[in-house]
């Protein structure tokens, strides 16, 4: 499973990118304005961070505006992705995008009808929102689950890339139900690694060989 980081602050995308797991970064409307810098400065400086993709959101309502800004978005870098909106407008323009060598990510993803439209439309990325879905007490790793079973029946290649994370049992979860990625806030990233079991185990282990006396350098 690819790893991507949910932000758009430079400084933290940096320092995730140095440990040499994270494969892309996606970005939306809201985060770019949390970081009150300049869009296409901020853009830019986070795909020479990282050379994987970066998912840029498009903010037009017309397929035919979406397509325009779709051209620009992709001028800025090569690892650009255009994010575009699971609507009607946003499926005209993915299909001229993508016929474009353009790539797409179709977000606000919430049913499996729905990836079905943005695997025909030649999406690259689909993004099911899981974390709403659970707001409503639907379980959205099950939806990752049947969009795997459908692209797999059919031969779709558009990447399933699990979004609206919100705890490690989502991420587990969706590398279960077959997510290709998962997109996570820096906020749960930083504990990816920790485990109280760890701590503990660390703790007894560093203390025994203290008390051995012995060194390794």
């Amino acid at each position: 499973m690819d790893f991507f980081l949910d932000s758009a602050e430079t400084q933290e995308i940096s320092k995730f990118h140095e440990l040499g797991i994270i494969d892309g970064v996606t970005t939306n409307p809201s985060l770019i304005y949390k970081s009150k810098k300049p869009f296409r400065e901020l853009v830019t400086d986070i795909c020479e961070i990282t050379k994987g993709p970066v998912s840029v959101e498009a903010i037009s309502n017309s397929n035919e505006k979406m397509v325009e800004e779709g051209f620009e978005l992709a001028k800025i870098a090569s690892n650009v992705v255009v994010k575009l909106p699971m609507t009607w407008e946003g499926i005209k323009a993915c299909k001229i995008l993508s016929k474009n060598k353009i790539p797409v990510n179709v977000t606000l993803c919430f049913s499996s009808t729905q990836a079905i439209l943005a695997a025909k439309a030649g999406a690259t990325y689909v993004s099911p929102f899981i974390g709403r879905l659970d707001d409503s007490n639907i379980d959205g790793t099950d939806l990752i689950r049947e969009i795997r079973t459908i692209y797999t029946n059919y031969g779709f290649t558009t990447k399933i890339l699990a979004a609206s994370i919100r705890t490690k049992n989502h991420i587990t979860r969706s590398a279960m139900a077959g997510a290709d990625i998962a997109t996570i806030p820096p906020n749960l990233f930083h504990g990816l690694a920790n485990h109280h079991l760890t701590d503990k185990g660390l703790e007894t282990f560093n203390a025994d060989w203290e008390k051995s006396g012995q060194k390794i350098l």
